[in-house]
């Protein structure tokens, strides 16, 4: 037993062993067995998905391959149904027509067709080879397409918004067909398709040809033949190399390198023209080197400018492509086939005509008198009508945008509006005797015919335009923040902060700028933008471009809403009373140029701004002195009125906000006038009626002649009281000074 024990002992170890593993192994086939129908988790292989990783591929394949019959078919039946126009039939570069307000009826159009289909055998082959170096160098070679640039064109034109064409000349051919529409993927689509088809059925030179006579050479050419006889006076084959290279040059953009729009930029083309000629073995090096820029004739405007719609064209055109962030180029404008809706109102144009022409009626108007109007809807910035002159071609200088004129008094209003931001109240009473001398500018300064108005507040000093009252106004406003107030209302032109004088405006502007800074005055203090373009359609009818109707308020209200009330008191019983006929409340301002060289007239109603400025221009173009009679009579006001009665016509009376004056009397030190001193009772501002009335020649010679004195003698009314002004108190000197000579009177007329 002993013996057996020992043997067991001896083997038991191995035995375990043994036993063991094979416990192990057996679990592991049982754990085996157990899973092995289960699918392995993580990345192990699965059963079955060869089979659908095939089905996926099999269906992307089917898709494309339907994606690419598709295409195939659709390129097909787009070759086989795009028409190839002849040249003397397509209907490229379209006239852009202008109409006003109602966008029904034309004023005009642009770029009238000047165009004539040439045999091009006729040709020097130098023209030729012009236009194939400076447009496309590898026309010869090439197959018509240029698939790199139109995809970029196509990129920068649907991301950036420009206009791009194409690259290749049979592109730019087949571009014109569908202009307007090549900003699109469409529009590429049908551009590649066409230009793959020409260039498959018709050969080089006739290709060539066909661009030649229809492409768009500025000056209203389109096509060779034209562009050599707007350019040179002669026909395409008479052509020498250097005018060829000149013309080739400045295909991209014609009407803004046009030698005589920018000479140097023309030159830049037509050296760059030559040395790719030069370069492509097509001239020698002796030709470029002997070849002269030439000179081309003076182009006179097609009579599509003629007349005082030729003004509406050319500001309508600036509007749309000045400047860099001009929606549309000058040749965009030329053949883009646009419609193009104005802000003009056509009776209202009419009537402007019919009351601001020298022309019209029986005026006998001296033949140097310039005028200029322009009346605009503050509230929107849209111009309702406009006088720039009777004919472009005649008097190519716009009386509206581009004349200028010293704009006197009308400058008083920002120093007004200046002395209610400083918290001074319009009852503060200030010297309104004459002369009186001012230490900001050393010199003695005049009211107009020398009237001493006695102590007056700012209320009858505005209304009567009181030079030595806004002269003491304007040391304390201080000539720069007078200044600064004018161009915050929107004034772009210079004014000379340097002096108090500014307060008198001494300054010349054009009728559109002063018009924009009292658009301001007039909305109370939102500042809109003056604009002439309602909208842009291409020929389906959509809109292009469409006027940003905004207004910034960069004045207060109230305080503006003040100054309307102050600015009131011209018409009830100031230099502009003439004006009371229209009855109704009319705020406004009159100026008179130092020198008497101009004379204007700013009013509005809440809704409808209109100024007319006149001025004497002579055959130098140096300033004269306006005549008596239009003068005396302050013609710019009677202008005013005639119109605003027809453009008012039945209209519901509006009237000013109300106003409450919380300034201080004597201003914020007390110091500004007389101190402290109260303003009389006649010379407090009051409520006036706005029934017409008429003054008698009686009155007339009354006022002349209670007006002649100087010193205090005039009492502390000083025409205040005489409701009945008729404006010649303002006088022809308004901005005059003692021993200020022609200050400003070089520069009131350019």
């Amino acid at each position: 037993m002993a013996n057996q024990t020992r043997s067991v002992s001896s083997t038991s170890p191995t035995r375990r062993t043994q036993s063991g593993t094979r416990g192990s192994r057996n679990r592991a086939d049982r754990l085996t067995s157990r899973h092995a129908d289960r699918k392995p988790r993580g990345g192990g292989p699965r059963r079955g998905r060869p089979h659908k990783s095939h089905r996926v591929l099999k269906w992307t394949l089917a898709l494309l391959g339907l994606v690419l019959v598709a295409g195939a078919v659709t390129f097909a039946y787009l070759y086989l149904t795009t028409e190839i126009i002849p040249p003397e039939k397509q209907a490229l570069a379209q006239k852009t027509t202008v109409y006003y307000a109602d966008g029904t009826t034309p004023i005009g159009t642009y770029a009238n067709q000047n165009r004539e289909i040439i045999n091009c055998s006729v040709l020097p082959k130098y023209v030729g080879n012009a236009v194939v170096a400076s447009e496309n160098r590898t026309f010869y070679k090439d197959n018509g397409i240029d698939l790199k640039g139109i995809s970029r064109a196509l990129f920068n034109n649907v991301t950036k918004g420009t206009r791009q064409g194409g690259s290749t000349i049979t592109q730019q051919y087949a571009e014109r067909y569908y202009l307007g529409e090549t900003t699109t993927y469409k529009g590429k689509l049908r551009e590649a398709i066409l230009s793959l088809k020409i260039s498959r059925t018709e050969d080089k030179d006739t290709v060539l040809c066909n661009y030649l006579n229809t492409i768009y050479f500025g000056r209203g050419a389109y096509g060779i033949q034209a562009a050599a006889q707007n350019y040179f006076g002669k026909d395409a084959k008479d052509l020498t190399m250097p005018e060829s290279a000149m013309l080739a040059g400045i295909i991209p953009a014609p009407a803004s390198w046009d030698p005589a729009v920018n000479p140097k930029q023309a030159e830049s083309r037509f050296r760059r023209v030559l040395a790719i000629m030069e370069e492509d073995h097509y001239i020698s090096h002796q030709d470029r080197a002997s070849a002269q820029m030439p000179q081309t004739i003076k182009y006179m405007p097609q009579n599509v400018y003629q007349g005082p719609n030729g003004y509406l064209l050319r500001m309508v055109r600036n509007e749309l492509s000045s400047g860099k962030k001009a929606p549309f180029t000058a040749d965009d404008l030329d053949t883009g086939g646009y419609r193009i809706i104005t802000t003009i109102q056509k009776d209202k144009q009419d009537l402007m005509f019919q009351v601001a022409s020298p022309s019209t009626g029986n005026k006998h108007l001296p033949p140097t008198l310039q005028i200029g109007g322009l009346s605009v809807d503050p509230k929107t910035g849209a111009i309702i009508s406009l006088y720039a002159g009777d004919d472009y071609l005649t008097h190519q200088l716009n009386n509206v945008d581009q004349a200028t004129f010293q704009v006197g008094s009308t400058m008083k209003a920002y120093t007004l509006l200046g002395a209610i931001q400083d918290g001074v109240s319009l009852n503060t009473v200030f010297n309104g005797n004459s002369p009186r001398t001012f230490s900001s500018v050393g010199k003695s300064v005049a009211n107009a015919g020398n009237v001493s108005y006695g102590y007056i507040n700012l209320y009858s000093a505005f209304a009567n335009s009181v030079n030595t009252v806004f002269m003491d106004l304007g040391e304390h406003v201080t000539s720069q923040k007078i200044a600064q107030v004018a161009h915050t209302a929107g004034i772009t032109g210079k004014i000379d902060d340097t002096t108090t004088f500014d307060t008198l405006g001494v300054d010349a502007l054009s009728v559109y700028d002063v018009t924009q800074g009292y658009a301001t005055l007039a909305n109370g203090g939102q500042r809109p933008k003056l604009h002439l373009v309602a909208q842009v359609k291409d020929t389906k009818d959509q809109e292009l471009y469409t006027a940003a109707i905004q207004s910034d308020q960069v004045f207060n209200a109230d305080q503006v809403a003040l100054l309307q009330k102050a600015m009131t008191t011209t018409v009830q019983r100031g230099t502009a009373s003439y004006a009371r006929s229209l009855g109704r409340p009319i705020a406004g301002k009159t100026g008179t140029a130092n020198d008497q060289t101009a004379i204007s007239f700013i009013g509005f109603t809440p809704s409808l701004l209109t100024t007319f400025a006149v001025w004497n221009q002579g055959q130098d173009g140096g300033a004269l002195k306006v005549p008596d009679h239009y003068h005396d009579n302050f013609y710019a006001v009677q202008l005013f009125t005639q119109y605003m009665k027809s453009a008012l016509g039945n209209s519901p009376v509006e009237r000013f906000p109300d106003a409450e004056d919380h300034g201080k009397v004597g201003g914020p030190e007390g110091n500004w006038g007389t101190g402290s001193r109260q303003s009389s009772s006649s010379t407090r501002n009051r409520e006036y009626s706005y029934a017409p009335r008429q003054r008698s020649q009686r009155q007339n010679s009354e006022q002349e002649q209670s007006g002649s004195g100087s010193g205090s003698g005039a009492g502390a009314g000083g025409g205040t009281e005489n409701e009945d002004n008729s404006g010649s108190s303002e006088g022809g000197n308004e901005g005059s000074t003692q021993g200020q000579g022609n200050s400003g009177a070089e520069s009131s007329q350019q």
